[in-house]
């Protein structure tokens, strides 16, 4: 529990079973969060038996995709009133989660951003293009949707107050890897507050489905682009 407000870690998984065991552990040992949630989306076949080691939770979520197990887990959560998403691949430090919750007292969200360079740590999968790829789409949410600075889109380490997820989590509708995005433009669209704070950015154990191929990076960072102006000429929903 934080300052009186139950938290929960929502952790999905499909390649991260040689890491996912001391990443739980990682958040058991903050004595703050009051779950850990692994949404087991069609994983290796020993996540499971990793998963066993800790207190976490584990749930099946089929429908394959990032975007699908983090809703997965946004519905599995309802009952908490910090929702934090992190990924299990050795990347994030789960103690930088202290760095993040002390924001949630000013802010509706708290993003996480991976780009200083002082905290990107040897071995990290942070080369110039991902890094400055990650910056111009960044700048160009900036300007379509008036925000605050920001200087990362694809970081998934971010912590939501339950209220403020309750207003977007209707609208979502990705179920890939673009859902992170998704979920920060519904934050901007719907003028939530938010701040991005720079979080320790480390080498993955094992190899990424998405950034570990230049090829998947360029599609991926097309395809938010498109995401970006798609959102911002569709009208939004009026609230009652």
């Amino acid at each position: 529990m934080w300052n009186g407000k139950r938290l929960a870690v929502i952790l999905p998984t499909y390649n991260e079973h040689l890491s996912i065991a001391a990443c739980i552990q990682g958040f058991e040992a903050l004595g703050i969060v009051d779950e850990v949630l692994v949404v087991n989306n069609n994983a290796h076949p020993d996540t499971s038996g990793q998963v066993a080691l800790t207190t976490a939770r584990e749930v099946l979520e089929s429908t394959q995709g990032y975007g699908a197990a983090i809703r997965r887990g946004f519905a599995e959560t309802k009952s908490f009133d910090l929702v934090c998403v992190c990924e299990p691949d050795g990347t994030f430090d789960p103690s930088d989660l202290l760095k993040l919750l002390p924001y949630t007292h000013d802010v509706d969200v708290v993003f996480g951003s991976r780009t200083t360079q002082a905290l990107i740590l040897s071995g990290a999968n942070m080369g110039w293009f991902l890094k400055w790829g990650n910056w111009a789409v960044a700048k160009l949410v900036e300007v379509l949707y008036n925000t605050v600075f920001l200087s990362d889109v694809g970081c998934t380490y971010r912590v939501i107050h339950r209220e403020s997820l309750d207003r977007i989590e209707p609208k979502f509708a990705i179920d890939g890897s673009s859902f992170g995005l998704e979920m920060m433009l519904h934050v901007a669209r719907e003028k939530m507050t938010f701040v991005q704070v720079p979080v320790k950015y480390q080498e993955r154990v094992g190899e990424s489905s998405v950034t570990g191929s230049r090829y998947k990076a360029i599609v991926l960072g097309l395809q938010m682009i498109v995401l970006c102006v798609r959102m911002r000429v569709r009208r939004p929903s009026v609230r009652s």
